[in-house]
């Protein structure tokens, strides 16, 4: 395999993508080092795994491949790291969110999208002048097994309240990506000679609506849409009150907004290079349940 004997490492292991891509990177045959914030019971052969405290120049094994799957913008703080690790590339996941919410009017997304960027930037500048080859997968809306905060959010809104509201139409382009999709790519970003210093985006392989989406995901809970559409002025409301009683949560009102604004982008260049190919939006039964 081309993987074999290589040792790799994983940062932000514990995530949705996880799990996948440190079964997929064993199946080739790879040593696994897997960070993490809190210690890990490893139930996956060849797995080492390891709290990101841990991590340091003085404390660190030789590396040749690095895989990001935790935010970006907190990859510059390790860089030290991975270069003593003897690291020749390094793969990370950002966002598209990049570019879809560069003219948001809520000041968290401004920053997500400050951070996303400012990441992307660090890493190449770090990889460029260090000698060490930089792969950027920016994503859509990722799904998967009742762990994301996309479609399982919805998900869990329409278990709650049996039903969904949208803005007007609700005629936004859509493109759902798979975890299992997204950790195949990661994987072949990490081998493939002409992923070298280029950045891809990737998505789901269908182009659907928002309203469309929002359907499918009730046919996956095998229940009838029951979709209501909902005057701007009580959207901004609800939200308000809602980011009120819950500071913490991530609904803001240009989420809402963008139930008609197309989010779409073109992933030919990962299939070329990665071999990528996505699946067509279908959630099952797994996809969308509870998380536990």
């Amino acid at each position: 395999m081309i993987a074999e004997r290589i040792t790799v490492a994983v940062l932000g292991a514990r995530g949705l993508v996880g799990p996948i891509l440190l079964e997929s990177l064993r199946e080739q045959g790879c040593g696994i080092r897997a960070y993490s914030r809190s210690a890990q019971v490893c139930e996956i052969e060849s797995v080492a795994w390891r709290p990101t405290a841990e991590l340091n120049v003085a404390n660190v094994d030789r590396v040749e491949v690095w895989f990001c799957l935790a935010p970006i913008w907190i990859l510059p703080e390790y860089l030290a790291t991975v270069l003593a690790s003897g690291a020749k590339r390094v793969v990370a996941v950002s966002s598209t969110s990049r570019f879809t919410k560069l003219d948001s009017s809520d000041p968290r997304e401004q920053l997500t999208v400050k951070r996303l960027i400012d990441g992307e930037r660090a890493l190449i500048a770090w990889a460029e002048s260090n000698g060490v080859e930089w792969v950027i997968l920016r994503t859509t809306l990722i799904y998967g097994f009742g762990r994301d905060k996309n479609v399982g959010a919805v998900a869990a809104f329409i278990r709650r309240f049996g039903f969904f509201p949208l803005l007007g139409s609700a005629r936004g382009l859509r493109q759902p990506l798979h975890a299992e999709d997204l950790a195949h790519a990661v994987v072949a970003a990490g081998w493939s000679p002409a992923a070298a210093r280029r950045s891809y985006d990737l998505c789901g392989k269908e182009r659907l609506t928002y309203r469309t989406m929002i359907e499918r995901i009730f046919i996956g809970m095998t229940r009838r849409p029951r979709l209501v559409k909902v005057p701007h002025w009580i959207f901004r409301c609800v939200v308000s009150a809602w980011s009120v009683a819950r500071p913490r949560s991530t609904l803001s009102f240009g989420m809402v907004e963008r139930m008609n604004v197309d989010m779409v982008f073109d992933y030919s260049d990962a299939v070329r290079d990665l071999g990528f190919s996505p699946r067509t939006f279908a959630p099952t039964p797994d996809d969308l349940k509870s998380p536990s």
